[in-house]
Formats: C-alpha cells, sequence, structure tokens
C-alpha cells in the first residue's frame, strides 16, 4: 500500500492506494467520529462488494446501513440525492454518521453531495471502484449533481476523511469504463507532467491489459499531480482551473448527447482533442504534439472525432458551463504537452473553426 496527503491543515487526509484494501477495515474505522456508518453504492458495484465491505466492518462493531441506488449518469439527479437523504433520516443517523462512497464518480459525487448537505455537513470517506474515481474524482473534494442545462451546476466543495483505492477492483471494471479512466490519467500528463505523458505512451499497452505494477503506477502519479494542485488551490480560483482540461468541450458533449451516452472519461477525451486542435489554430502547440495526444486517445479505445451538434449549439451548451466568468467561455489550452494554462478570450469565429475541423494557422 501507497499513502499520499492531500495537505489541506487540519482538514488534510491520506489517499491510501493498494491492492486488497477493501480487506482492511481498519483504514476506515480509524477515521470515523462515531461508529456508524451508511454506505452509499449502486446496483452495479452492491452484488461485488458491498456484503463483505460490510461485514468486516460490522465485525470491528461499527453500525452500518447501506443505501442501493441505480447506476448511471443519468441518475446523478435531485431525485437520486433525495434516496440517500430518505434512506439517513429513516435510519435515524446522526451528524457523526459517517457517508462511505462505494463505487465510481457518480457514486462519490452523490454521497459527498449528500454529506455536504445532511443536518449541514456529515463526515464521509471515498472508497473507489473505478480508475476514473481512483485517479480524479474522489480526490479533491468536489461534489455535484446535474442539472439538465449542465454537468454539475449544483454542488459543493467538500473533503472526505480518507480516500481508500483497493486496485483490485479494476479487475471487474468493463474494458469501456478502464479506457475512460485512463483517459484523466492522460490528462494529468497533458496539463502538468510531460514526462508521464512519455510514461504513458510507452505503457498503454500494460494499461490495457489491466497489468497492477502499471495500474498503480498510473494511479499514484495521477493522485500525486491532483494531490499537488488541490492542496495550493482546493476552491479553484486559479491553479486547479487546469484539471479541467478537455471538461469545456467534454461537458458540453455529455449534456448534448444525453447524460449517459457518453461515459465522461470518453467526452473528456474528444474535449481534449478539440482544446488541443484549438491550441494548435491559435498557434500554441505543435501539429507534431497534436498528432501524439491523438494517437495516444485513439490507442486507448477513445473516441476523438466530436459528435458533431453544429457550433451554435455547442457554444449553447458550453455556455452553462460552471467555467463561464464574465459571460466569457473559459477553455484550458497547452503551449505543449506538458504545460496548459487558463484562456477566455477565445473569439465564435475560432472555437467554430476548431469545431469545424478547419486547419490551423500557418
Amino acid at each position: 500500500m501507497n499513502t499520499l496527503t492531500v495537505a489541506l491543515g487540519d482538514r488534510s487526509y491520506p489517499i491510501h492506494i493498494g491492492a486488497g484494501l477493501l480487506s482492511r477495515p481498519d483504514l476506515v474505522t480509524a477515521k470515523l467520529p462515531q461508529q456508524s456508518v451508511a454506505i452509499i453504492t449502486n446496483s452495479t458495484v452492491a452484488p461485488l462488494y458491498l456484503e463483505p465491505l460490510q461485514g468486516r466492518l460490522e465485525a470491528c462493531g461499527v453500525r452500518v446501513i447501506s443505501v442501493v441506488l441505480p447506476d448511471g449518469e443519468n441518475h446523478k439527479n435531485w431525485e437520486t440525492l433525495n434516496t440517500i437523504f430518505d434512506a439517513l433520516i429513516v435510519n435515524r443517523c446522526e451528524r457523526k454518521t459517517t457517508l462511505l462512497a462505494l463505487g465510481g464518480g457518480v457514486v462519490g459525487d452523490l454521497a459527498g453531495f449528500a454529506a455536504a448537505t445532511y443536518q449541514r455537513g456529515v463526515p464521509f470517506i471515498q472508497v473507489p471502484t473505478t480508475l476514473l474515481a481512483q485517479v480524479d474524482s474522489a480526490v479533491g473534494g468536489k461534489t455535484a449533481i446535474n442539472h439538465r442545462l449542465g454537468k454539475n451546476m449544483i454542488g459543493a466543495f467538500y473533503q472526505p476523511l480518507a480516500v481508500v483505492a483497493d486496485t483490485d477492483t479494476l479487475a471487474t471494471l468493463p474494458d469501456r469504463e478502464l479506457s475512460a479512466g485512463i483517459a484523466e490519467v492522460i490528462k494529468y500528463g497533458l496539463i502538468r507532467d510531460a514526462a508521464f505523458f512519455d510514461w504513458l505512451e510507452r505503457n498503454i499497452g500494460r494499461l490495457l491489459a489491466r497489468e497492477p505494477g502499471a495500474l498503480a503506477c498510473a494511479i499514484e502519479r495521477s493522485c500525486r499531480n491532483k494531490a499537488e494542485i488541490v492542496a495550493l488551490d482546493e476552491r479553484e480560483t486559479g491553479l486547479r482551473a487546469l484539471l479541467n482540461y478537455g471538461h469545456t468541450f467534454g461537458h458540453a458533449i455529455e449534456a448534448g448527447m444525453g447524460y449517459g451516452a457518453w461515459l465522461h472519461g470518453e467526452a473528456v477525451a474528444a474535449g481534449m482533442v478539440l482544446a488541443a486542435r484549438l491550441s494548435q489554430y491559435l498557434g500554441l502547440l505543435a501539429e507534431a504534439d497534436v498528432t501524439r495526444i491523438v494517437a495516444l486517445l485513439a490507442q486507448t479505445k477513445l473516441p476523438v472525432v466530436p459528435p458533431d451538434f453544429g457550433v451554435d449549439r455547442y457554444l449553447e451548451l458550453m455556455g452553462h458551463d460552471k467555467k463561464v466568468e464574465g459571460g466569457r467561455i473559459r477553455f484550458i489550452l497547452l503551449r505543449r504537452i506538458g504545460e496548459a494554462f487558463v484562456s477566455d478570450g477565445m473569439s465564435r469565429t475560432e472555437v467554430a473553426a476548431v469545431l469545424g475541423g478547419q486547419p490551423a494557422h500557418a
């Protein structure tokens, strides 16, 4: 087991990464303010991991209730959130009852937002079971639900007490979900870690083959990058915005296609290609770098061609994004692989040119 720390003063917390961690109830019980836990999971994960985890916690004297939600991004809404609240109230859960998110990014976001708002805030722990959640959404304290007009528009910054990432859970992950998680791994290389991007190019076959050593290395490197960024900018006032590389376009794709039609990582992959092409169009990013980015994403079996909604529809969808500031859409662009920056000076013509597949400036 490797342990990293998200350094946030008295709210700092560990990220435990390793095989067999679901068999380590002590990693959870050590953080509980009260011997009471509500496990929030979904209908896909519950048959695999709920019963053994619940049994191990109960054997340690912990009172456990479980809430099994429907699976899928299309259920990340008020109705599902209220299902959690109903269960907490019916079972008389108190302010020191810890919510434990057992699942992927949707479960983590729902459980985290429930924890942030139930009785004005209760403790929670992330136990991510997908690669995307282990390297991204479980770390950093972003919690939210979707609105029909925009992804993650209603939420809160609320940090967990701990993140317990059992790499064994990736053995049951569908291939499509694995690839979607690798999209977020690639993002870290693109925005701030060129050496990691080089490593990914050399080792992508090992990741797709689920070699434990390669997966553990990718997860740890990704979490280290994110932990460093979150420690410096918890509430996304500056540096943390770089983590949204590809997401302005990606969230528009998710909303435009209908939540759940494309996985989050798939939409981000296509969004990263668009952001790279926009960077190239502006004369910032070399064509050779764009070629490398597209090649790695394609090798990961991720979409590199975005859906064609038309320029007006894309701009409408992106206009509802959380990253809009002063009425201007903010984009994360690349100067080179490993160096990203925030720009809000894009004209409609520039964005339209990229969406229309126009070549870069000479």
